[in-house]
């Protein structure tokens, strides 16, 4: 009986905690996804990944590259073609890493005009270890990812 009541006690807390993290996607209500065909993941002083959390950088653009959405070297840009262009979106991400919570967030932006056109984030945080939590968020966004940009 006594077991029991632990594991109830230990399954209300964890739902406690992950009911604190959400994932989700904002997508722009005017723009129409299905256009976009390619991506390029860049990374400048606003949008950066901490130094001690760069192995996940590799997961993040894994996460990008299981969309449909076909990647290109933001050095290569310029080879595309002016219709090419048109259906390329910038890709920015950013990392919080807390206690609690790490949260993921790649933000997606159209390369003609520079307006944003969807957000994905992914959080988690159970709170065991910052390895453990950075990994669930990672899973969170590519499956949002995923969700906004289907294959």
């Amino acid at each position: 009986m006594l077991d029991r009541i632990r594991l109830i006690v230990a399954v209300a807390v964890m739902l406690t905690l992950t009911a604190c993290t959400s994932s989700k996607s904002t997508v722009s209500s005017v723009v129409d996804l299905s256009k976009y065909e390619y991506a390029s993941v860049i990374n400048n002083d606003t949008y950066h990944i901490p130094a001690e959390l760069m192995e996940y950088e590799i997961q993040l653009f894994d996460a990008v590259e299981s969309s449909r959405l076909r990647p290109v070297s933001d050095f290569r840009i310029c080879e595309l073609t002016p219709q090419q262009q048109s259906r390329l979106l910038l890709v920015k991400y950013g990392v919080t890493q807390t206690d609690e919570e790490a949260v993921v967030t790649v933000n997606f932006m159209d390369y003609m005009t520079g307006r944003p056109v969807a957000s994905c984030r992914g959080a988690f945080g159970l709170g065991l270890s910052h390895a453990a939590d950075m990994k669930g968020a990672i899973k969170r966004v590519a499956k949002q990812i995923a969700e906004t940009f289907p294959k």
